[in-house]
């Protein structure tokens, strides 16, 4: 989840909403890459999620790691809630899921050298403490009141809004974890083909990075439950976003869509100001319930932004949202997917041609059915097995392209291509087998 934003006045012309997308636009040579990854910390001797607070906690690990290794806190009242260094930052999802959200950096191989040094840091430290990190799409036994809650007044306002809106919201905020990566666009024209073949291709990377086939203690009939999820949380700010392919698409049509989503909060004074529900229109005429009489700023719109959660979403760069975290291995191979496709613009066009002819249903359906069957699923006509082979190509081929040997960071996708299995058939198997369909094994063979 996001930081409060920070930065810019009073909003003074209806094209300053546009503007701060556009202002993201970059010359090739200055696009970076920004991994992040979501982990559940467990204790080794109950198997009880990390809770915030005591000796055996996350307020330990922060602790630690400031005193250590140079992290600085950021605080939300009395409480730290995070951590930022060097351009990077560690933050707390709702149930005290662990992210990395790295600094930008030039390749994937950089990438995968700061996940490294990010483990080593938290295995340090919190190995001596009896506490270990998962990477898994969704916590595979604990229910919903085992899990810990962050103090974030952001959180405590989403938690009553999701359990209103939607069947899944809570679930999302407190038991699933996800890796995703943040990519540069050019120009306008170039953010809309990213977007159309970010979206196209999400259901792509669910099936490839499918690794949450349990939910409170069994098989739920899911590889991404996580995925699963995202479709039963609130339809107003999820999905695949079908106006984006729409003629006419452009920086304004998606200020357009978020400014019809409903408002959580507005942040002042470090506090997070009750706006469920209102509209992000009436606060530009004065007109916000909460704030009566007063007009937003750019960090205002900036925060409505990060309430969004559509599978590819828009800031001033581009956030792939629809993959589940995994092993080490699959947290490294996200962003060179991505980057091989999105980065090289041969592989761009021809990830565009792939996917161009997809219809709205196609892309929805495609959306379940790897959520579902992950390769084995198939929506409109389409294998995802075809289309992941396909799409893996491309991006090995966009990243050798590069030039900086980014190509080997593949690997787990190309074996899972070879096998037709992804992780989450991977621990069915061994679920149904060697484990007897106990889950205690999950939890040493799920550690990062």
């Amino acid at each position: 989840m996001s930081i409060p934003q920070s930065g810019g006045g009073p909003i003074e012309s209806f094209d300053q909403l546009a503007g701060m997308m556009e202002s993201g636009c970059k010359p090739k040579a200055d696009w970076r890459i920004g991994a992040e990854h979501e982990k559940f910390g467990w204790l080794t001797d109950t198997r009880a999620p990390l809770p915030y607070a005591g000796d055996r906690s996350i307020s330990a690990i922060f602790a630690a790691l400031e005193s250590r290794y140079g992290w600085q806190p950021v605080r939300e009242g009395e409480h730290v809630i995070g951590l930022t260094r060097n351009g990077a930052n560690i933050s707390l999802e709702p149930g005290g899921q662990f992210e990395l959200s790295g600094a930008p950096l030039a390749s994937t191989l950089e990438v995968g050298a700061e996940l490294q040094n990010h483990l080593d840091e938290v295995r340090s430290i919190a190995d001596p403490m009896g506490v270990r990190f998962m990477g898994i799409g969704a916590a595979p036994e604990w229910t919903h009141d085992q899990m810990p809650v962050m103090p974030k007044g952001r959180y405590r306002l989403m938690t009553d809004y999701m359990g209103r809106v939607g069947t899944h919201g809570t679930q999302m905020m407190y038991r699933t974890c996800t890796v995703q990566v943040n990519l540069d666009y050019a120009s306008e024209a170039d953010m809309v083909k990213k977007l159309r073949v970010a979206l196209a291709l999400q259901p792509v990377a669910t099936a490839l990075f499918a690794s949450s086939p349990f939910f409170e203690g069994r098989p739920n009939g899911h590889r991404s439950w996580r995925s699963r999820i995202w479709r039963g949380l609130d339809d107003s700010r999820t999905g695949m976003l079908p106006f984006a392919f729409d003629q006419g698409m452009g920086f304004q049509a998606y200020v357009d869509w978020v400014l019809d989503v409903p408002m959580y909060f507005v942040y002042r004074d470090g506090k997070y100001i009750n706006a469920l529900g209102q509209s992000f229109r009436d606060f530009l005429a004065g007109k916000l319930p909460a704030l009566p009489g007063e007009k937003p700023t750019l960090s205002d719109w900036a925060d409505h932004m990060t309430t969004v959660f559509p599978e590819a979403r828009v800031k001033k760069y581009i956030e792939m949202r629809g993959a589940d975290c995994g092993d080490q291995a699959h947290i490294a191979a996200l962003p060179a997917f991505w980057v091989g496709l999105m980065y090289d613009q041969t592989a761009l066009d021809a990830a565009w041609d792939l996917v161009k002819g997809f219809d709205t249903e196609t892309r929805e359906g495609l959306r379940v059915a790897a959520s579902v069957s992950a390769l084995a699923g198939e929506a409109g006509g389409v294998k995802i097995m075809d289309l992941a082979r396909a799409t893996v190509g491309l991006s090995h081929a966009g990243l050798a392209a590069r030039g900086f040997g980014e190509e080997a960071q593949l690997q787990p996708l190309v074996e899972s291509l070879k096998t037709g299995k992804v992780q989450a058939d991977r621990w069915l198997d061994l679920y149904n087998g060697a484990w007897g369909q106990d889950l205690t094994p999950l939890y040493q063979a799920s550690s990062l």
